[in-house]
């Protein structure tokens, strides 16, 4: 006999010890769901009692997203715990360890960005979107999501981080696959590309965007936050996309518009 399904939707956001996986989580508890927080940290005390403050069950695994058998283990936890899952928001991500120049980016930089950004949420999808086909097989009405958190760079040149953009790159194709062979099994997949974002990735360079944005860089003139990403998740969720997958929303201030 299985064990019992929990009655409340479940979520599992990678990399939500903090930033905006972290907003998005307690976002998302705010909500009603329950939270699956994996991290590459050794603990995420701090989203676990802000998601548990909103009345939610909240689990953390201790995950690398770029390790087969990490990801494994985290799809089995959650089965363990809560057999069921309605959404999956690949956020977990790195930037390169040093910003350099495109000629003299190393192979080591490369495969470690990859590994994190593309292989292990495609291969981490991969997974549980067999299991969200077994449990719309099983009951049709669960609308399962996968959010793919991208990034500005899926498009915008950047050549001192060369590796980053070629991974984000890859995370919108793999949006578009992913979107196309599950919406026949009801199974929603939409992409979220945020633009500069005030997190510990972008500390390094804060002065350069602060000049970028006093400077008229974008056309809402300050930096994003994460909630204002956890928002568009939460949104998502609400099902106004309902007769799309595959969608791409820019929350990044308007840079997308590449105005003159």
């Amino acid at each position: 006999m299985s064990d019992p399904v929990n009655k409340n939707k479940t979520a599992l956001i990678t990399g939500a010890a903090r930033g905006i996986g972290q907003a998005v989580a307690i976002a998302l508890s705010e909500k009603g769901f329950n939270i699956v927080i994996a991290d590459i940290l050794s603990s995420a005390d701090e989203t676990i009692q802000l998601c548990e403050n909103n009345g939610v069950e909240t689990l953390f695994i201790r995950t690398d997203i770029s390790d087969r058998d990490d990801r494994k283990n985290l799809v089995k936890g959650i089965k363990k715990n809560f057999n069921r899952l309605d959404l999956l928001v690949n956020n977990a991500g790195v930037s390169v360890k040093e910003r350099t120049d495109i000629l003299k980016a190393s192979e080591e930089s490369y495969d470690h960005v990859m590994d994190v950004n593309l292989k292990g949420p495609f291969f981490l999808t991969q997974s549980v979107a067999g299991w969200m086909i077994e449990q719309t097989d099983k009951d049709p009405d669960l609308a399962p999501i996968i959010i793919n958190i991208a990034s500005l760079t899926s498009y915008a040149s950047a050549t001192s981080m060369a590796e980053y953009c070629l991974s984000k790159t890859g995370v919108s194709m793999m949006t578009k696959l992913f979107a196309d062979r599950l919406a026949g099994h009801g199974i929603l997949v939409y992409e979220i590309r945020p633009g500069i974002v005030k997190t510990d990735m972008t500390s390094e360079v804060r002065d350069k965007y602060d000049t970028f944005i006093n400077s008229g860089g974008l056309p809402i003139e300050r930096w994003g936050f994460p909630e204002d990403i956890a928002r568009a998740v939460v949104g998502l969720t609400t099902g106004f996309l309902s007769y799309s997958t595959g969608e791409v929303l820019n929350i990044d201030g308007g840079f997308h518009l590449r105005r003159l």
